[in-house]
Order: structure tokens, then C-alpha cells, then sequence
């Protein structure tokens, strides 16, 4: 029910994102992009992308950081851990500080050039690392621009002012926040971060570290201890979640739900070892690119390997895998919501090509 997965569905962009507490950012699309995903299987066929742009960008219900979208309404809780995010003296933390300092230069470059001239794309701003390009062996060796604007948004200074295409357009935080609104304390940030994961998640281990609001915490100090039949150790509950009633239905997820992301405890609540294959060799993958677990009231029954060719209005499913002790009703109720998400997508119709049974 912290997922808001059950029969009575959402009637709301904003109100999944307050619920969920943020939306995770990907370009991936063999079906969608991630947050529309996400969205999709909270809300149903009456969700459009549209309208989570229009909400982040225009109306600024929302607002979007280093690759999640967050409620507006939780930027003061957001604006801690952007306080604290050079704090420490760790090797990550402190090159990130000294390669700041000693291109003191540029960053007060980039901050003149936001204020005189708006919202500006990374490539309207010169390089003006004079000091030291940033090292790097991956993908962002050498970009000093994309490093200085991430570095300088992660602490609050700058943000995303809204996007084109696949492009970000980056302006004074001020200019696109409410900064005036009170600024919460280290620990008050922290219990309020801790309620939010275990409100979303509605149980947890309390170790169990887990993303929230730009940083990795535990749920540890909220909620009200419980043992789950049949599996080992302590777990916390949302109280608010002990008094209602669940009913559920089928639902498709994004391989990066949040429901799924936490592989330890979704082995060990619903017993679906669950492994996202996009990275690995064709030649070794087990189920499939781009596989979306599939949910039926408080168990998963399959997963599917999906692809949409919009070239010929298709959505593929090359494997549909059914879990243990699953029969026709079950499949009947996966293969309807594939349809769903079809129609969703604007495609004409399903091909199942191979439905593997246990």
C-alpha cells in the first residue's frame, strides 16, 4: 500500500511523487522512460508525460535534481543534505571540495554568467578550468563544464530551470526555488527523510540502507517493530498502514521501482529473485534486455521481456516467464495488463512470442 499498488489507484501525478517521495530519472526506453513507468503503473492508462513536464517545469509542483524528481513541498528537506553534501573528510569528498577551490575562477564565471544572462544549456559556457580538468576513466573525463554545473548543484547554488528535448537548462537556484522557506536542521532533516522511506516502502528492515532525498540513510529510530512470518529478523512498519485494508490487482513495473529496487527484501517479502539483465552479454542473459516484473495483488507471478516497435505498432514480448504455482488466471491477468500498456503506449497489439511456464 506504500506503493500505492493496490486497487484504488492514485488520482495524481503530484500525489504518487509526495507518496513515493521521488521519482527516479532514466533515459532508458525499450518501453518508456523509467518515471513514466512508474507513473503508468500508479496511475493507469490516464497518465500522460506530459503533464509530469508541465508539473515540474511550468507549474513547479515538482522539481527536478541530480537525475530524481522530488514535491516541491520537500525542497527545504532536500536543502540539508545539499548543505552536507562536501561535509567530510573521505578521499571522494574532499577531491571534489579541492578541485572546486582551486578553480575558484571558473565557478564565480559560471554564477556571473547565470545571473546576466538566465537559463543556459552546458554548452553555452566556456571551460574555464585554468587550474585542473577534472580526471576521470569514465564518461566524464575531461568535462569540466558538466562537473562544474553537477557540483555546484548538488550544493544548492544552481538548479535545473527545465529541459529541452534531452537537454537541461540551468539557472540560480533562487531563481527557480522558494529558498526562503526555513531551512531544517541536520536531525530534523533526518527523521523527516527516515519517516518518508519507511512511509513509501512500508516495511523495512531497520538497518536497511536505502536512498532518500540525496543521501544513503536507514529507517532506524521510526515506525513500530514486527515479525513477518517465515523470515528472519526485526522489521519496521508504518503504523498508518496497520489500519487499512489491502486489496490488490496486477500491476507491470519499471525495472528501476522502487518496490523492486531493494533485491535483499524483495527476496526475502515476496521470494522473486529479480536481476535487471540490460547489462549483461546477450549470449548469458537468463530472461531477457528489458524485463518488468510483474505484480498480482501481494506477489509476483512473472516477468516479462518487452520491447515496443513503434515502427509497426507492436509491443513485443519475446519471453513471458510465469513464477511457480501459477496457471491460466494468471497469465490471462499479465497478458491483459501487457495490453494495457500497449494501449498506453499507442500500439495496436501484443505478440507474445514464447510464454515459459515452471
Amino acid at each position: 500500500m506504500g506503493q500505492m499498488l493496490d486497487a484504488r489507484r492514485p488520482k495524481s501525478i503530484l500525489r504518487v511523487v509526495q507518496q513515493l517521495g521521488y521519482l527516479q530519472l532514466d533515459p532508458t526506453a525499450a518501453v518508456a522512460r523509467t518515471e513514466h513507468l512508474v507513473l503508468w503503473s500508479r496511475l493507469g492508462n490516464t497518465y500522460r508525460p506530459a503533464d509530469l513536464a508541465r508539473l515540474t517545469y511550468v507549474k513547479r509542483s515538482l522539481f527536478e535534481h541530480r537525475a530524481f524528481i522530488y514535491p516541491a513541498t520537500d525542497y527545504p528537506v532536500l536543502r540539508a543534505a545539499m548543505g552536507e553534501y562536501l561535509a567530510g573528510e573521505d578521499g571522494w569528498r574532499r577531491r571534489i571540495r579541492e578541485w572546486v577551490e582551486v578553480n575558484n575562477v571558473f565557478h564565480t564565471y559560471v554564477l556571473a554568467e547565470l545571473e546576466a544572462r538566465g537559463p543556459l544549456r552546458s554548452r553555452q559556457l566556456d571551460d574555464r578550468a585554468v587550474v585542473a580538468a577534472w580526471p576521470s576513466s569514465g564518461w566524464n573525463d575531461g568535462r569540466n563544464v558538466g562537473q562544474m554545473l553537477e557540483f555546484m548543484s548538488a550544493r544548492g547554488e544552481i538548479a535545473i530551470s527545465a529541459r529541452e528535448g534531452n537537454d537541461r537548462l540551468w539557472d540560480l537556484a533562487q531563481r527557480v526555488h522558494r529558498i526562503d522557506q526555513p531551512v531544517l536542521t541536520a536531525e530534523a532533516a533526518a527523521r523527516v527523510r527516515a519517516e518518508r522511506r519507511l512511509s513509501a516502502l512500508g516495511i523495512a528492515r531497520p538497518e536497511a540502507t536505502l536512498r532518500s532525498f540525496g543521501t544513503w540513510a536507514s529507517v532506524g529510530g521510526v515506525g513500530v517493530p514486527v515479525e513477518v512470518e517465515g523470515v528472519k529478523g526485526t522489521w519496521v512498519v508504518d503504523p498508518k498502514l496497520l489500519r487499512r485494508r489491502f486489496e490488490g490487482r496486477t500491476a507491470i513495473l519499471s525495472p528501476f521501482d522502487r518496490l523492486v529496487h531493494d533485491r535483499r527484501r524483495l527476496l526475502d517479502l515476496f521470494g522473486f529473485d529479480y536481476v535487471l539483465e540490460m547489462y549483461v552479454p546477450p549470449a548469458k542473459r537468463r530472461w531477457g534486455y528489458y524485463v518488468l516484473p510483474i505484480l498480482q495483488g501481494d506477489r509476483f507471478v512473472g516477468r516479462a521481456d518487452v520491447k515496443a516497435d513503434r515502427d509497426k505498432s507492436v509491443l513485443r514480448v519475446p519471453a513471458l516467464h510465469m513464477e511457480p504455482k501459477t496457471g491460466s488466471a494468471e497469465v490471462a491477468a499479465a497478458k491483459g495488463e501487457l495490453q494495457e500498456l500497449a494501449t498506453w503506449l499507442g500500439l495496436d497489439k501484443v505478440v507474445v512470442e514464447k510464454l515459459i511456464k515452471p
